[in-house]
């Protein structure tokens, strides 16, 4: 059966960034630039997308270009008889459920604040009644488990209808409007009296502020969202580098994606650091921010309703973005290993991930006493940290000494495949950057994601 293609060059960055795209650019980046000192952290985290998720993502997607097969069946198609890289295949299929298994829940909070934002739920409530909505929605297993399969179902149901007709069209319409809506709200912000002392936090990098979080904080965290918020090492880009032609070479494309991606995270800080200096709200709230803080402000806002509104669209936008990609390489696994029909990939799942998705909406009600990590921790930390900590930067490190190392496919085969085409190419003098100053950063990541969370 010959591989389904994309329709345009458009379609692939779209698809691509809609997958990078999501709940980690939206919602955590903005608070940890309030919590890490504003635009010096801004500055630090795009030094590190630069030299840890370019490099990593090109990798991904030349693997995928190159076997024109899913992640469990690419390293196959390119390892040297005999070797064991294809292994990494099957826990990059366990890494993009276990994603899922919490994020389709969090792209549920999105859609029920989005109508409880529509039909003025919020309206007429003071800040306590409006800090209360969060948790009674978490204490509601009925209404996570609700629109949780809301998501599930419609996900599926939309990559069921092909690449091209299903998961391309949608995702082409949802980024476009997603940033529109943004450049809207962000304009509104700004416009907002009082948001100037906003932009000033965010945009004008303040060493003393830097030095009081810690710089090494500073760093460690600005690092670790660089590289987290192209969701690297599941194989979740290499499936749409499978997608493509090679009439382009892929270090540009990776670069148009992260820009892409970068210009989400930063609007998005231009939407909520004026709003929140303007009504005197602390940006360091945590994570928090979007649920509790940015309601708040809402309430105070001429057109609050309205902008409230838009505001989780655009949220709910970016979080399904990334269900959708996430969906299309569970599907694309099972095709390639079973020889499934696309609408059998979609409805055997809808269940699995229906069921995998439970523990996740249980652990704010039924299973509450389950402290995984202690301190009222739940089992979204748990799986978040597997997926961010473990599983993430295990398999990039596996990605990059795959695309290096004379033992996997090797520096010139990656390099040969990855400057096929028009567009910026990838210098052969990268190689040592690449094959030893590259894997050795991702590992002090991973080590330092372990600490922190066991030995804070």
């Amino acid at each position: 059966m010959e591989r389904e293609k994309l329709g345009s060059r458009l379609g692939f960055i779209l698809l691509s960034a809609g997958c990078a795209i999501g709940v980690g650019n939206v919602w955590k980046f903005p608070w940890l630039v309030g919590q890490y000192g504003g635009g010096a952290f801004v500055l630090v985290y795009a030094l590190f997308l630069i030299i840890l998720g370019l490099p990593i993502m090109t990798m991904e997607f030349a693997v995928g270009r190159a076997s024109q097969k899913s992640p469990v069946r690419a390293y196959q198609a390119l390892q040297k008889p005999g070797s064991k890289w294809h292994i990494h295949g099957y826990f990059a299929l366990i890494g993009n459920y276990l994603l899922m298994m919490f994020y389709t829940v969090v792209c549920g909070w999105m859609l029920h604040y989005f109508l409880l934002m529509a039909s003025g739920r919020f309206e007429g409530l003071d800040t306590e009644g409006v800090s209360a909505v969060f948790p009674e929605m978490l204490g509601s297993p009925w209404i996570l488990t609700g629109w949780m399969a809301v998501v599930v179902v419609a996900g599926f149901l939309i990559n069921a209808c092909g690449l091209q007709g299903g998961l391309e069209r949608v995702t082409k319409v949802m980024m476009l409007a997603l940033l529109a809506i943004m450049v809207l709200l962000a304009a509104n912000s700004i416009l907002t009296d009082g948001g100037v002392e906003g932009l000033k936090f965010y945009l004008i990098p303040d060493l003393s502020r830097m030095r009081e979080v810690g710089i090494s904080n500073v760093i460690v965290n600005a690092m670790n969202q660089s590289f987290f918020t192209l969701s690297l090492g599941i194989g979740a880009m290499a499936i749409f580098g499978s997608y493509i032609g090679k009439d382009r070479a892929l270090l540009g494309e990776s670069v148009n994606i992260a820009v892409l991606d970068t210009f989400v995270a930063f609007t998005s800080g231009l939407i909520i650091f004026p709003a929140c200096f303007a009504f005197g709200v602390a940006p360091d709230s945590g994570p928090n921010l979007i649920f509790v803080t940015l309601p708040n402000i809402f309430n105070h806002m001429p057109l609050g309703r309205l902008w409230g509104s838009l505001f989780f669209v655009f949220m709910a936008f970016a979080a399904f973005s990334s269900v959708l990609a996430v969906f299309e390489n569970i599907m694309s696994c099972w095709m390639d290993m079973k020889g499934w029909s696309r609408k059998k990939a979609a409805f055997v799942n809808i269940p699995l991930v229906f069921l995998l998705s439970l523990p996740c909406v249980l652990g704010y009600s039924v299973w509450s006493g389950f402290d995984p990590f202690g301190g009222g921790s739940t089992v979204l930390d748990l799986e978040d940290f597997l997926v961010s900590n473990i599983w993430l930067p295990v398999g990039s490190i596996v990605y990059v000494l795959f695309c290096t190392s004379r033992y996997g496919w090797g520096w010139k085969k990656f390099r040969a495949e990855a400057n096929e085409g028009k567009g910026l190419k990838i210098p052969d003098w990268l190689r040592v950057y690449c094959s030893y100053i590259l894997p050795v950063i991702v590992l002090v990541l991973f080590i330092f994601g372990i600490k922190d969370k066991f030995f804070p």
